[in-house]
């Protein structure tokens, strides 16, 4: 079959890299692709997040079967046309998106269903927002309300950090936003990831992201600077709990609503004393949650896919080998910040490539003939192994191996765990 995977971070190369080796694969197209995705499908230079450029490429290219990546296309509702459009497709409706494209959306879904989650209140002016926080006190949480690329939060440990972040999401920071202030909840973090066909639902991995910049958790939150998989407080008892608890409420109270969820749920948890509260869902894949993923399940995530986007998940079932992955972020000095663009990256042709060695790309392109850096998180260095310690000798080994001085990485991905 000819498949299309829409978007051009390392969560694509991820699964691009997995669905190559499912022999259901005959062409496979990511639009618009990266310097690492040209070695293993075609690359179309089409915007991800235009109906009419996606439309008319799948139509050209007879396609079978679309995959949406990240958030943005599916906020715009790509997936809404392609299946209008008598497209199988992987990715929720511009409906049900809005479980990640809003974040008052989700607290009242959460609300509505019983969903353990922090207390929170919403504002669409400064004034009233910087008055809660002063009675409510630090540590708090500042989010924009809408898509803000994994930027849009701040966790504040001082009533002046949440006025700044405040004042910053009202300046337009985010694009028109309102903004929605939480509860500060401690706890450990994990990352829980359920396919749902908009009835039945599949648990398909955990995994632990770190989203601060520096070591020791340290600095502001980016996308994400390395994970790792399985997370270890992810136990079978845990994931039951999640999944009764959280999920299935969230799922059967969208279905009630009249917005099935068909596509992956992302859930971000903070687990203490043995009880999960939801953070946040996301409504794709995470990045480089995915890469570890992706590299576990290798090529029976086409046929997960697949079984979801043909609401076939309740005779799914996932086969995970006893194995950890880890992958660690290469990023642009002054990420999340500023960066320099279009630095070269040397070293690439010379690292081994195999189903326990990969190097994921997000923000690369190729440019007479060199790969260069064009993102702020350019580099995700995977590594897969029987233990978590291998499997971080492994992607801390694909660093090592990485000639970039422009880039810098975390050095302590997987303290939690090791």
């Amino acid at each position: 079959m000819n498949i299309l995977i829409l978007g051009g971070g390392g969560r694509e190369h991820a699964l691009a890299w997995a669905i190559r080796q499912n022999p259901k694969c005959d062409r496979l197209f990511v639009a618009p692709g990266n310097a690492g995705i040209a070695a293993v499908a075609e690359c179309a230079r089409l915007n991800p997040n235009s109906r009419a450029e996606v439309l008319e490429f799948a139509q050209e290219n007879a396609v079978d079967f679309v995959i949406v990546g990240p958030e943005a296309p599916l906020a715009a509702g790509v997936s809404d046309a392609l299946r209008d459009a008598g497209f199988l497709t992987f990715g929720p409706s511009q409906a049900a998106a809005q479980l990640e494209a809003s974040k008052a959306f989700t607290k009242e879904i959460c609300d509505a269903c019983g969903a353990p989650t922090a207390a929170w209140a919403r504002f669409t002016d400064a004034a009233s927002a910087r008055d809660y926080v002063t009675r409510q006190g630090a540590p708090i949480v500042v989010k924009a309300d809408g898509l803000a690329a994994g930027k849009g939060v701040t966790v504040a440990d001082t009533v002046e950090q949440a006025h700044q972040a405040i004042e910053l999401i009202f300046d337009g920071e985010f694009g028109d936003t309102s903004v929605v202030i939480e509860e500060f909840m401690a706890g450990e973090e994990a990352s829980f990831f359920v396919l749902s066909d908009g009835t039945d639902c599949l648990p398909v991995g955990t995994a632990q992201d770190h989203k601060r910049v520096g070591d020791g958790d340290t600095g502001p939150n980016t996308g994400g600077m390395g994970a790792y998989s399985p997370a270890p407080i992810m136990t079978q008892a845990m994931q039951d709990q999640v999944m009764t608890r959280i999920v299935r409420p969230t799922i059967a109270e969208m279905a009630r609503r009249g917005t099935p969820f068909q596509g992956v749920l992302y859930v971000g948890l903070m687990i203490r004393d043995g009880q999960a509260r939801l953070v946040e869902y996301n409504v794709r894949f995470g990045d480089p949650e995915c890469q570890v993923l992706m590299i576990r399940l290798g090529a029976q995530a086409l046929d997960l896919l697949l079984a979801c986007a043909e609401s076939r998940l309740g005779d799914a079932q996932v086969t995970w080998a006893d194995d950890h992955a880890m992958t660690v972020v290469l990023a642009a000095d002054g990420y999340p910040g500023s960066y320099e663009k279009d630095t070269q990256i040397k070293g690439l042709n010379d690292i081994p490539e195999d189903s326990f060695n990969t190097v994921f790309h997000a923000g690369t392109d190729l440019k007479d003939g060199l790969t260069v850096a064009t993102g702020g998180r350019v580099l995700a260095c995977t590594g897969r192994g029987q233990t978590l310690q291998q499997a971080r000798d492994r992607a801390y080994a694909l660093v090592e191996a990485i000639d970039w001085p422009q880039g810098f990485y975390r050095r302590d991905i997987g303290w939690r765990a090791l």
